[in-house]
């Protein structure tokens, strides 16, 4: 009995079917568009960040030049997206007497920008150099960034600037960084100078007082009263608001007085002493 059914030896081999042109086409079109995709992603992902940087921005502090910024950051002509340490290169342009802050971007595959941002004056003093008075000028962190008689650019400024006295200088060069102990004492001018800055335009004079053995106070000279006034290191709005206070009921009283002590609890005063006669 042989029934009705196809074994697979009885089926005849059928011929593969011949692709049309525009297979052929379209199979050529996205084999080259994978070479071309794969050489693109090479250039970018491993030859770029190879090759010598094709962009470098840098802004702010416009009169520091361009190839003393990169030389300092440590970016050569030859370098390289890849090479360029942002980190260090941030580290070593805060060395810079000028720089108070500095980023390094770096931007895929061969550029970098630095933004840096100047140091700004808080205080000044007048030191004796070469036989004049030249005024010196700090930032925040007791860094000497600024000699000479021309002022500061304006946005470097946090004004007004109260001048300080009692430092000690053999010869001020920029850079110079006084001592940590006086930090507080800066960052205190420059709080004040942005919250209330009239009540700096109120002091003309701020000395230090440094002490035997450690430490310092402060003597203030008021603009517009001839008395000195006494206080402990720590600068701090209340305080230099209630001496301001304390000068006015002070002022119309009959006997002049020479020195107000605030480094109590209980402020303090000494009257001059006036020559019979006069």
């Amino acid at each position: 009995m042989s029934g009705n059914y196809i074994f697979p030896e009885d089926t005849l081999p059928t011929e593969p079917a011949v692709p049309s042109g525009l297979e052929k086409v379209l199979k050529r079109f996205i084999i080259a568009a994978g070479i071309i995709l794969t050489a693109e992603l090479i250039w970018l992902l491993a030859v770029s960040p190879c090759m010598p940087l094709s962009k470098v921005d840098v802004i702010g502090i416009p009169e520091l030049d361009k190839a003393f910024v990169l030389a300092a950051a440590g970016i050569e002509n030859k370098s390289s997206y890849l090479s360029v340490n942002a980190r260090l290169a941030e580290q070593a342009l805060k060395t810079l007497c000028q720089v108070g802050s500095a980023e390094v971007i770096k931007r895929f595959p061969d550029s970098v920008r630095i933004i840096l941002e100047g140091r700004k004056a808080v205080a000044l003093a007048l030191v004796p150099i070469d036989g004049r008075l030249h005024p010196v000028f700090f930032d925040r962190e007791g860094v000497v960034f600024k000699i000479g008689t021309g002022w500061p650019e304006p946005e470097t400024v946090a004004a007004p600037l109260p001048i300080i006295s009692g430092l000690a200088f053999d010869q001020p060069l920029l850079g110079t960084r006084l001592d940590p102990m006086f930090h507080k004492l800066f960052s205190a001018v420059e709080a004040i100078a942005f919250s209330a800055p009239e009540l700096l335009a109120a002091i003309s004079e701020i000395k230090i007082n440094r002490k035997a053995y450690d430490g310092y106070d402060l003597t203030l000279y008021p603009a517009h009263f001839p008395v000195r006034v006494r206080l402990e290191a720590e600068l701090q709005e209340d305080k230099l608001r209630y001496v301001l206070l304390m000068l006015d009921v002070i002022a119309v009283q009959e006997n002049p007085v020479e020195e107000i002590d605030f480094r109590s609890s209980t402020a303090s005063y000494t009257v001059k002493e006036v020559t019979p006669g006069y």
